[in-house]
């Protein structure tokens, strides 16, 4: 018997849309090609060779997608990242910094050309550049939380800081 992909869970898909509807609100463009139907839409996301990940509403807010570029980068299974709290994705140090980008994309709707220091699970540091951020807007007009996109990183040697 096969597992069925996660891209291709109901859920999943209806998230995906979410995120791809959200970001054409905001920004006017699509994030990909719109073409296919949703499903076929899901898996070319989770696929796809930028990094893309999303975070619920909670009140201290936990990662809802990560797409294969992502775990790759966090170096997460899914069941882990979908269990973690968007915070420490970034380090301590940089968390004020985060949050602050978070304010104020919650106010504008979008920041684009964001860049900071991010940490995977095993404590690798990279710069991510480039990035966009967004709100995810349910079809009700309710916020759904937050998504990011980005395909500039860079790995940071450990004691080397920002170059």
């Amino acid at each position: 018997m096969t597992e069925t992909p996660v891209w291709a869970a109901a859920d999943w898909i209806a998230r995906t849309q979410l995120i791809l509807d959200s970001y054409a609100r905001w920004t006017g463009r699509e994030l990909q090609s719109r073409v296919g139907d949703p499903a076929e839409q899901s898996r070319r996301l989770f696929e796809a060779d930028f990094v893309v990940v999303a975070h619920g509403t909670e009140a201290d807010p936990i990662l809802c997608y990560g797409n294969r570029k992502a775990l790759e980068l966090w170096e997460m299974d899914l069941a882990a990242f979908l269990q973690t709290p968007s915070r420490k994705t970034a380090e301590p140090v940089h968390r004020d910094e985060r949050r602050e980008m978070l304010e104020r994309t919650a106010r504008d709707g979008y920041f684009d050309d964001y860049q900071g220091v991010r940490i995977s699970s095993t404590g690798r540091r990279f710069l991510i550049r480039k990035a966009i951020v967004w709100n995810l807007v349910d079809a009700d007009g309710q916020p759904a939380g937050q998504a990011a996109s980005f395909a500039d990183w860079q790995p940071l040697e450990a004691n080397r800081g920002l170059s």
